[in-house]
This record gives C-alpha cells, structure tokens and sequence, in this order.
C-alpha cells in the first residue's frame, strides 16, 4: 500500500513537513488533512495568537508543494465541536488528529514529542520530527557583527542594522532591496520555532498580532497588521556585559551599595545601558554571597547559571512574587518597572524585606521619582527607594539618596508649616537638590537652587496658585511674591480698576479666597531693548514670532507706548495672543487704527 501521512498541528506550523515536500525528502501518495488540524489553526488565528497565523500560512505551502510534486491532498475527518475547540490544550484535538490517522490507515506526522508517544501507546506508526535537529543557528544571527546592537527587518522596506556604542549609535543600511513579505516571515517562522523548543528560548508575549521571544541573548519583537501597517521584525541584543568595577564607582557609593542600598532604582533612557548595569548589579551581590533572583519580562539580563531568572506567573507578576517570597531572595532585579500592578509588586516585596533593584524609563532622574507618586503613599517612597541610580550612554550619571524628614519647606518661614518632606540629595556632594512634600490637597516636588535664593520653591508655588485666580479676571496678570504673606500683581494701567472692583471687592474677595494681601501695580516700564518682530492675525487672535535669540526670554508689548502684554516667549520663539483677551482686543484695536505698536524685553 503507498505511503499516507496524516499530519497535526505541529508539524504544519513549523513548516517542516512542507519542506520536506518542497526537497523531495517525504516519499509519499498522499497528504490526509484532518479537518481538525484546520479548524484549530483557524480558531487560534481568531484569538489573534501567532502559531494560528503561521499554520494557515504553512497550511497553504503545503498544498502547493503537493501539487508541484504530484502529492494528492485531502481533507477527512468531522469537524470539531465548540468543547473540542475550548479543550484543544487538553489534548481533545490532538485525539481527534489520531482517530483520523487511524480510520485512514495513515501514519501520523508530528513535531509534538508527548503526541508522538501517544499515537505510538496507541499503535499508529509516526513520522517525528525532531524541532533541535531543525534550527541548530538562526539565519538572523547571520546579520549582527559584533557592534550591532539591533537588527529591523520590515516588508517594503531595506534591512538596517542599529551599530556603535551607547552614545553613539548609527543606523546601517544591510541590503538596498526592500524585503517582501515572505522573506520576513521567513525569518519570523524560524524565530518562533526555536522559541519553542525548550531549553533554547520562551514566547514571552502571543498576541496575534504581536509577539516577544526570547531566545538566548536575543529578543525578537514581531508586529504585523493590523497592530502594524507591514510585517516587521526587531531583534536586540546587548553588545557589552560588564562587571561593576567597570564602572569605577567611588568608594562611597560602593560602601553604599555593599552595606546600606536595598531600595535601589537604575533610570534612564531607552538604550542607555539600565540592563547592563543592572546585570552587573546582580551578579556583584551574587559574588557577596547573597541569593538574587530576577523578575523579567522578557526575560533578557545577562546574568550567570546560579542567578533564576522569573516571568510572569500566569501573566502576574503578582503571582511570581507569591512564589518567590517563599524562594526568601535577599535581592531580586525587577526588569522593568512600568505599570502600576510591577510597582505595587516593588513596593510590597521591598516593604517584606526583600532588597530590590528596579530598572525604570525616565528621561531625567527626578522623573523616576515622580512615577511613584500616586502609586505609592508619599511617605513611603523613601523606604521603597532609598537609592536612584540614573544612566546616560553607559555612564553613572547621577546617584540621588532619599530620605524622609519632618521640617519647614525651603522657602517657607511660619514654623507651623512644618510638614513631613523627602529630601532628594545629591549622593556624592551631599547637597538638597529636591524636596517633595504634600501642599494643600497635591503632591509637589519642588526643585532646590542655590543659584538663586531670591526665587524660593514656595514663592514660585504660591505665585503659581495666585495667578490661577487672578487670571481668571486678568489673562494678562504677571504675579510676584514679595514675601510669605505679601504678593503684588502686575496689569496694565487700563485693567486696575477691573481687577479692583467696586470699593475694593473683587481684590478683596481674591485675599480672603487666597490668604494673602495683594497689591495691585501697573506694568513697570520695561528697561530692556526693542526687538523685532513679525506679526500674524489669525482667527484665534494674534500671533508675534521673533529671532530664535529670543525663545525663553520676557518680553513687553506697547501700543503707543503704553505697556499692554508682558508674556514668556515661548521654544518656538512665539508668542499667541487671544483675540477675546483684554490685550488681544486692544491689539485688534491698535491694528485698526494703525497705532503703534513696539515689543521690548523685559530685564
């Protein structure tokens, strides 16, 4: 009787019995496709996940394999219920592949290896394919050189390889040909493949249309549509592992480290190098004799054998760090910190006395910070993060150390307003560049300069607050504290009795809402040179552009003179007027009359 095969579901979605076909390899009459095989490739490309895409893809090959080498294909078998469908992961599928194989007298094809001695305990002959024998070095690989550090592959578009070093990184073009889809997919079938095989990567995120695998030191990311407008793929990988004597850390900070550091936080910004630091982290404290794990996802930190690298337990961080408190790590390396549920597990691990290293996206220090407020009590977040550790192309940039202090805010005199307050301060110089504490009913994180004592954090909050109100009488107001009780609003002569009301009531109501006096001035003449400027109406106002010099500087505008706008130009060196304000309706009315009009700065 000539050779019939009856494949499942793993052996088309890694394509290896249609290369087979394609190679002359398989020696067979005929191909039986239960209709199982193919329901359950559809049902798993309905829940978006990515095997049930690449199957019906390799689904279709093999017919054409078939039929370019003379192979008869047929479907057979029933199809198969919702049940059978909802309990495919417990084997209900795979047993209706293997009643088909049996009714048609075929062999069964399999890359699954508890489906291959299934099929044989129930006497089918099997075909086994072997998944190591499959890919021993991915064709991706094939692409980096050692200073690449990621590789995009996009259909429609040429291959580019992202080289350099941390800093100083330039994108390559690999090919001048755009790809096509298949060569993509080529590569992404493979990918995911091997990802597979276990011992040799993980599928850390199935999407559909979207997919993570870690493979080795590689992270492979796969998009396509509809979550992209093409097949794309993005494979990174980090391009130096250093120890932490690379770094050449000061002995302070080492003592710190070695001795006093269990709420440690490394930010940065993306590609800055947070990984490897944190790499190096664990690995020192390993080297100290301490138990370190990882909390990852993706599960990409260059760490040694003895260090047990964690992913989501069931897609719950929540859950591993059930499991790995009973593990009692002394440091655990939570890659990264992003959403709310990954810093609710930091913060309780840390408080279960569990040291913690978090790595976290931040464009400035200080940022890193500010993403715990709201998800963390205040007053907890020095004992969660006692040391910030921020990073710029591979270097240490800055080391921040936090404590919690009860004292009266820089700025402020009234011993009564003594208040808790973290204190951020420069862990090397030992200087307070921050002080974060509750005003009011918000949490304010004020910025402590020495430069210029003048200007104090709480001025510049209640100047803030006080322009809020006047504001809304008075667009144009600009507002200075004099003092801790004391505040002067500045306005144009024209819109002193306005801001005043009748007898005094509307500043009076503005006092007591504010708990201030305030004293209402004209606009001071402005000492500064005339700048030029071009000036545009449109339909929301007016808009004055200046030189580039200008950008962040005070300016004053006059119209005849008389001082009817004092503004910040903005980055865009712009400044817009609205048409409904008091200065914009007196700007429409200076135009209309073609009276003067003259911009100064203001010194």
């Amino acid at each position: 009787m000539a050779r019939r095969i009856v494949p499942d579901t793993s052996v088309i979605i890694s394509g290896r019995l249609a290369e087979a076909v394609e190679k002359g390899k398989l020696k067979t009459s005929e191909i039986v496709i239960p209709i199982a095989v193919l329901d359950e490739l559809q049902a798993q490309a309905s829940k978006g996940r990515h095997s049930g895409f690449i199957g019906l893809k390799e689904l279709g090959r093999l017919r054409e394999a078939c039929q370019a080498k003379g192979v008869k294909v047929k479907f057979s078998g029933e199809k198969p219920s919702l049940d059978d469908i909802r309990l495919a992961s417990s084997g209900r599928i795979d047993s209706i592949i293997m009643d088909v194989a049996l009714k048609e007298k075929a062999e069964l094809a399999t890359a699954d290896y508890v489906q291959a001695l299934t099929a044989e305990a129930r006497g089918l002959k099997v075909l086994f394919f072997q998944p190591e024998e499959k890919v021993a070095k991915l064709r991706l690989e094939n692409l980096f050189t050692p200073d690449t550090m990621s590789i995009h592959l996009k259909e429609g578009a040429p291959p580019i390889a992202k080289r350099g070093k941390p800093g100083e990184f330039k994108l390559v073009k690999l090919k001048g040909k755009p790809l096509t889809a298949e060569q993509v997919e080529a590569y992404i079938r493979e990918v995911y493949e091997l990802a597979k095989v276990k011992g040799k990567g993980f599928v850390e995120i199935d999407r559909g249309s979207a997919f993570v695998a870690q493979i080795g030191d590689l992270r492979v990311a796969v998009a396509r549509p509809p979550f992209s407008d093409g097949v794309e793929l993005t494979a990174v990988r980090p391009i130096v592992k250093l120890r932490l004597e690379d770094y050449k850390l000061s002995d302070k900070l080492m003592d710190r480290l070695k001795h006093r550091a269990e709420g440690i936080l490394i930010a940065g910004p993306p590609g800055s190098g947070k990984t490897t630091f944190a790499s190096s982290l664990a690995e020192f404290y390993m080297a100290q004799g301490k138990i370190v794990k990882t909390l990852e996802s993706p599960r990409d930190l260059q760490v040694d054998a003895e260090i047990t690298q964690y992913g989501p337990l069931e897609g719950s961080f929540e859950k591993s760090a059930d499991i790995l408190l009973l593990v009692r790590p002394d440091y655990t390396v939570f890659d990264e910190v992003r959403k709310t549920q990954d810093f609710t597990v930091f913060t309780d691990m840390r408080l279960a006395g569990v040291g913690m290293i978090g790595v976290i996206h931040a464009s400035s220090p200080i940022d890193a910070i500010q993403r715990f407020i709201g998800r963390v009590e205040l007053g907890m977040i020095p004992h969660v993060v006692d040391t910030l550790i921020f990073i710029r192309y591979g270097v240490i940039e800055k080391v921040y150390e936090l404590t919690l202090t009860v004292k009266v805010p820089t700025g402020m005199t009234d011993e009564a307003l003594a208040r808790p307050v973290i204190e951020v301060k420069d862990f090397e110089e030992g200087q307070l560049d921050y002080e974060i504490y509750t005003f009011g009913e918000e949490n304010v994180v004020i910025p402590v300069s020495p430069e210029k004592p003048k200007e104090t954090p709480a001025g510049r909050l209640a100047a803030q607050r006080i322009l809020e109100e006047v504001r809304k009488i008075s667009p144009e107001a600009q507002v200075e504290v004099s003092s801790a009780g004391r505040a002067t609003i500045r306005v144009d002569k024209a819109s002193i009795p306005h801001l005043i009301g009748r007898k005094g009531s509307t500043i009076g109501r503005l006092e007591k809402k504010l708990g201030i006096k305030l004293d209402v001035k004209p606009f001071e003449e402005p000492a500064g040179p005339a700048v030029e400027y071009e000036l545009q109406e449109t339909r929301r106002g007016i808009d004055f552009y200046f030189s580039r010099e200008i950008a962040g500087r005070k300016i004053a505008v006059l119209v005849d003179g008389e001082i009817v706008l004092v503004a910040s130009v903005g980055r865009k060196a712009k400044v817009r007027v609205s048409g409904r304000s008091p200065p914009g309706r007196k700007l429409t009315e200076a135009l209309t009359r073609n009276r003067e009009i003259t911009v100064r700065l203001v010194e």
